[in-house]
């Protein structure tokens, strides 16, 4: 490194040391790679930090005026892509500031009166997060949108599906069912997120360091100036505090659990062994040798990026554990867990809610399946309940109705109708659709329960959105 870039390099803490940082010093610590995306919200907390300091009489109104100015320029330059970054620039932090001494002079060396990096930083973090998490939560709802769009047409053709435990038919089901069980899924997801903005609504400017200031300094008007809630209580807190990106990152990773459960189902479905949907050719990819191939690729990522979710909740969370308070170092590597789980998960609710929206559901396909003779064998033993047998009972009798079926290769109805405990009336159940309109509990898949549920989750949407 140059004398020069040494200089300028140490420009901010210089006066503690006689030598300039070493290059390899510069180049491990350095953070402006990922945190330059931070700058509006850089700016924006400097400006109303700037404001308070004119409130306080810590600058006077023509060096506020000027410094508001600069960093006005600079949001310019940042927005037109001309802002240029110098080698010494640290971080983005430390560039706007240069910058802004740079455009309005020395009233530009008073911007960091009464605030340290440490808070700085938190503040620009925590702005950030409350507007891209809110965009995320968004994304969310409009994903809820679509699939009680597809349920709601569905509903219309009463379109049934077998369901499935352990991935083995189990009991038929209304398409719309399915596609609603995703929805409340998706709005604990919004709920969660949600609570989570209402915790980090709190404006860490002011702590300083770690132990505030002697100075005349109201967090209060910088808070209000930014819109947070509230203040921090405890500076030590303030700024060694990142609970909420742990929870962002808990939030979005079990959210991409949820997406990854959705994809799932959808490279299942799209396949020639299930057949139950088929993609729409802008949401689906081929095969550079398998001419005959269309993929599930925003499915399978699905899937595969949930790994990567949880990957960086469980980072942040071991590289939190040790750390003794206040401000250390380490809490750096928040940012570039935060930011790509943030960007991954957006890009795949968009892209899931593409696919969701534009596909064609094969309802002959479902409807072979949800007909199939074993997903009646609930609806056998629960009629012998309905007469008076205990459950268990009925069970294994018509557990042997299913073994001696397999065994003879007879269809089911036909040992049903000549059974001496079943008979013919039993048998009604096998005709195309009843199983599932005899599952008429609440919150049951048949079309009986589904007006009751659909009204519920429309409120529920209703109510998420009113927190937008």
């Amino acid at each position: 490194m140059s004398e020069k870039n040494v200089s300028e390099g140490a420009a901010l803490w210089h006066g503690r040391f006689e030598e300039g940082p070493a290059e390899a010093l510069m180049a491990y610590t350095e953070s402006l790679s990922f945190d330059k995306r931070l700058w509006p919200d850089d700016i924006f907390g400097s400006k109303a930090h700037v404001t308070m300091l004119m409130a306080v009489g810590l600058m006077s109104k023509v060096d506020g005026d000027n410094v508001l100015a600069a960093l006005d320029t600079v949001a310019h330059e940042f927005a037109s892509n001309s802002f240029v970054f110098e080698p010494s620039d640290e971080d983005i932090h430390t560039a706007i500031e240069r910058r802004v001494t740079q455009i309005a002079g020395e009233p530009g060396g008073r911007i960091h009166t009464g605030r340290s990096r440490n808070d700085q930083v938190a503040t620009a973090v925590r702005l950030w997060c409350k507007r891209e998490v809110a965009v995320v939560r968004s994304k969310v709802l409009e994903l809820v949108d679509t699939l009680e769009a597809r349920a709601t047409e569905a509903d219309a053709q009463q379109v049934r599906l077998p369901g499935y435990t352990h991935v083995q038919h189990a009991q038929p089901v209304l398409l719309s069912h399915h596609l609603r069980a995703h929805c409340w899924a998706l709005l604990r997801d919004a709920s969660r997120l949600a609570d989570t903005l209402q915790r980090l609504d709190v404006s860490p400017l002011g702590a300083g360091a770690l132990a505030g200031s002697s100075l005349p300094i109201t967090p209060d008007i910088s808070a209000n100036a930014m819109g947070f809630a509230t203040t921090f209580a405890n500076s030590l807190d303030a700024v060694s505090d990142r609970d909420f990106v742990a929870e962002i990152l808990f939030d979005i990773a079990l959210l991409g659990v949820h997406l990854s459960r959705i994809g799932e189902e959808w490279v299942l479905w799209t396949s020639a062994e299930f057949g139950f949907a088929t993609l729409n050719d802008a949401y689906a990819t081929g095969s550079s040798m398998l001419p005959q191939k269309k993929n599930a690729d925003i499915a399978e990522l699905a899937r595969g990026k949930a790994g990567r979710l949880i990957g960086n909740l469980t980072g942040l969370l071991a590289m939190l554990k040790g750390l003794p308070l206040a401000y250390n170092r380490d809490l750096q590597e928040d940012k570039e867990p935060l930011f790509d789980s943030v960007d991954q998960v957006r890009r795949a609710l968009v892209a899931l809610n593409g696919m969701i929206s534009t596909a064609t559901f094969n309802v002959d396909n479902m409807t072979k399946g949800a007909d199939a003779e074993a997903l009646v064998a609930t609806d056998l033993a629960e009629w012998l309940v309905q007469r008076g047998m205990p459950f268990r009972e009925a069970h294994a009798v018509v557990g042997k109705v299913v073994r001696d079926a397999l065994a003879s290769g007879t269809q089911m109805v036909e040992l049903v109708k000549s059974h001496p405990q079943l008979g013919a009336d039993a048998a009604q159940m096998f005709a195309p659709g009843v199983a599932v309109a005899n599952r008429r509990s609440p919150g049951a898949a048949g079309p009986e329960a589904a007006p009751l549920q659909q009204q519920r989750l429309l409120a529920a949407i209703a109510e998420a959105k009113e927190a937008l």
